[in-house]
């Protein structure tokens, strides 16, 4: 039967030394566990190997989603569920101390982050452990100052400690994608500079590194409209670039934004 699915992103890893070695990372003994987009079960083999308490993957594909129910019809410690993970309410089912994997399609794969960054914090969740492609990855890592400092960044780093892992080579796909896979984990920051909500941070970022080469003075309009902005109380120059503002300035703008009602 053909599995793979092109429009969903889909690269199936097929390599067991490697997918061993992302299980190995972390210990899941009794632990309740996640994965997000499991294919046909490479990982979901290994992760049953490790006994968790329980089990619960989340695939769209409705192939994959019955193929994997049949697979796994005599094992009452995993749940399946057929739905699309950008759709889904991850708060139901994540449990205290959850480990979440996940080789994410790769057209999707910032989206999902952006939408586990969503979640109330601290979350339930002690750890991801998470596949991107390689320069995604980059961005998602790198700190200020940085060529490839962005929005991601800023997201990702403000309510994550990041480590990069290791580095999958396209060989240990099928499909084989183009460029090298990265593993990262994420474990949750536990004390973080206080906004009212994330999306406030999505939208500035949007708004600032929608045009990264202009400079600020453009966004900084579009965001407070007519209203008279301090530069100075933020140590700032409307000639400044977006690349050139650090995490803490933009939550601090991201304060000043929900200040005014927003």
């Amino acid at each position: 039967m053909k599995f793979f699915k092109k429009s969903l992103g889909q690269n199936f890893l097929i390599d067991k030394n490697i997918i061993k070695k992302i299980i190995n990372f972390k210990q899941i003994t009794n632990k309740h566990v996640i994965e997000i987009g499991p294919g046909k079960g490479a990982l979901t083999d290994e992760i049953l190997k490790k006994n968790p308490k329980t089990l619960t993957v989340i695939e769209k594909d409705n192939k994959l989603a019955d193929f994997l129910k049949i697979k796994y019809s005599n094992n009452n410690k995993i749940k399946i569920y057929n739905s699309d993970i950008l759709k889904f309410d991850l708060e139901k089912i994540i449990e205290n101390g959850s480990v979440i994997f996940g080789n994410l399609p790769y057209n999707i794969s910032s989206q999902i982050l952006v939408k586990i960054l969503r979640l109330k914090w601290p979350p339930k969740f002690e750890d991801l452990i998470f596949m991107f492609q390689k320069e995604l990855g980059e961005k998602i890592v790198c700190k200020f100052p940085s060529k490839k400092y962005g929005r991601l960044s800023i997201l990702s780093n403000y309510r994550l400690i990041i480590k990069e892992t290791f580095l999958i080579s396209p060989r240990c796909f099928f499909p084989k994608p183009k460029i090298n896979s990265t593993v990262l984990e994420f474990i949750p920051k536990t004390r973080i500079h206080n906004i009212k909500d994330p999306k406030n941070l999505e939208k500035i970022t949007k708004v600032f590194f929608s045009q990264r080469r202009k400079m600020i003075n453009k966004p900084i309009n579009i965001l407070f409209k007519k209203l008279n902005f301090d530069y100075k109380k933020f140590n700032l120059r409307p000639s400044d670039r977006p690349q050139n503002l650090d995490i803490s300035k933009y939550l601090r703008i991201v304060n000043e934004y929900e200040s005014l009602g927003n």
